[in-house]
């Protein structure tokens, strides 16, 4: 049985119906960032798109649907951009891609309008991208797919070493942001050496001699 997240009640079919979606998941985004989601209403929003409610509600029941198809794109979007910066990069290591997950991660946090405080959506709900698992088991298991294809490694091999990396990460990088709000390197370099570090001893195959310190 699908457990996917389908927050649409119904697909826009019509280019204008799109365009219209696509307003109020941008409006929905700059709120984020200026009241946060507990201060979002569905008004706001469509005030913000510049549509009227009983428009927005013929494609989301709820404030809370909106975020949802807002972190879906948002979780596609970093995902397909890890991938298309692993096809036209000249990497031969998986720690190589650590780093440009990290990288990737860090841009987005700092430049799309309200992943700074949504992330992949556990202010909303633990299991808002998918109600049978996590939103990070939901990232981890997209890293497990990209990693295993551009590596060759066994996904097998990948999926419990790349869900405790995730929850690692995660919480050494809210503690960043907690602290400066583009992310103090310091820990953001702790951040980035405890994943290496901790999958270099997980992960079968060469690794590397050196990893990077913060210090």
């Amino acid at each position: 049985m699908p457990t996917e997240a389908a927050p649409l009640r119904r697909k826009p079919v019509q280019q204008r119906s799109a365009q219209r979606v696509e307003k109020m998941l941008e409006s929905c985004a700059q709120l984020i960032d200026e009241v946060g989601y507990e201060g979002l209403t569905t008004t706001l929003i469509a005030e913000r798109a510049g549509v009227a409610v009983g428009s927005l509600y013929q494609f989301f029941p709820d404030k809370r649907a909106v975020v949802q198809e807002l972190t879906l794109r948002n979780m596609d979007r970093f995902v397909q951009t890890v991938s298309e910066r692993f096809d036209h990069s000249e990497m031969t290591n998986w720690w190589e891609a650590v780093d440009a997950v990290f990288e990737i991660y860090m841009t987005m946090h700092r430049e799309i309008p309200g992943f700074n405080r949504l992330h992949f959506g556990d202010v909303v709900d633990l299991r808002l991208l998918d109600e049978s698992k996590d939103n990070n088991a939901v990232l981890a298991e997209k890293l497990v797919n990209v990693l295993s294809d551009r590596f060759g490694l066994a996904t097998e091999d990948l999926h419990k070493p790349l869900a405790v990396a995730v929850e690692a990460a995660d919480a050494v990088l809210r503690l960043a942001f907690r602290r400066d709000p583009t992310g103090d390197p310091g820990y953001v370099a702790e951040a980035r050496e405890l994943v290496q570090g901790y999958l270099a001893n997980r992960i079968p195959g060469p690794h590397p001699k050196d990893l990077p310190s913060p210090r």
